[in-house]
């Protein structure tokens, strides 16, 4: 299942979600990027939303306008469908219209491999290799792993500190995946310092020790965070 959050009232970019990209808003567009792989719905806080993903054809359900996060979002949509605690929900940003339906199709393999295992947390995400001068751009979140490819640490900041002059960056991906079940867990977590300082929702289960499997992949995908990518966004359809 693959639910992607759309919110209207972006603070840093008001209707982004909207923004036509190659005559289709982006939301659509992300959505039609992975409709192949599984069943697709958008959960949305406005009914403009709505009628727009319903007018190209993709399923759209309305949630509440007060959620923190993407996450909680998708949260009610499970329950509102109903989904058993182990199915796997696959949380696809709106402003990820590149994102490539190989890198959602392998996290979603991965997450399964790991159910196998009687893991008790199931959450996972991607993340992919970038140069010294992506990694100090803050809108480009970095992620620190351990020895199993397993989520140490998120920041917007430049990670880790290069004093040895031998530093890998590797540039978090936004995508996330968890078991139903473990999707609920999750929201139910008490809110984690940290994640507001940073921004950042995953942070939250590093705060409570659960852990976050990370897969590297091979992506060209960028998000739109700002006005300048979504002009470049719109450049590659011209």
């Amino acid at each position: 299942m693959i639910i992607i959050p759309a919110r209207l009232a972006s603070t840093r970019f008001p209707q982004k979600v909207l923004a036509d990209i190659g005559g289709l808003p982006m939301v659509v567009r992300t959505a039609k990027a992975v409709e192949h792989l599984d069943k697709v719905v958008v959960a949305a806080d406005d009914e403009i939303i709505i009628s727009t993903c319903k007018k190209h054809g993709i399923e759209a359900m309305l949630t509440s306008t007060t959620h923190k996060s993407g996450t909680d979002r998708i949260n009610e949509c499970a329950n509102i469908l109903n989904l058993k605690d182990d199915e796997i929900i696959i949380n696809v940003q709106a402003d990820e219209p590149f994102i490539e339906s190989e890198v959602v199709e392998s996290l979603i393999n991965k997450l399964k491999k790991l159910q196998n295992t009687k893991e008790p947390f199931i959450m996972g995400s991607c993340y992919n290799s970038i140069n010294a001068e992506s990694a100090k751009d803050p809108n480009l979140v970095k992620v620190v792993l351990d020895s199993d490819n397993n989520a140490i640490y998120f920041s917007r900041s430049l990670i880790p500190y290069n004093r040895s002059g031998r530093a890998n960056y590797f540039g978090h991906i936004g995508i996330y995946g968890f078991s139903k079940k473990s999707l609920k867990e999750f929201c139910n977590l008490a809110d984690a310092p940290i994640e507001d300082i940073e921004g950042l929702e995953q942070l939250r289960a590093i705060h409570h020790q659960k852990k976050i499997t990370m897969l590297k992949v091979a992506s060209t995908g960028f998000g739109i965070d700002t006005k300048e990518d979504l002009q470049r966004a719109i450049e590659i359809f011209l």
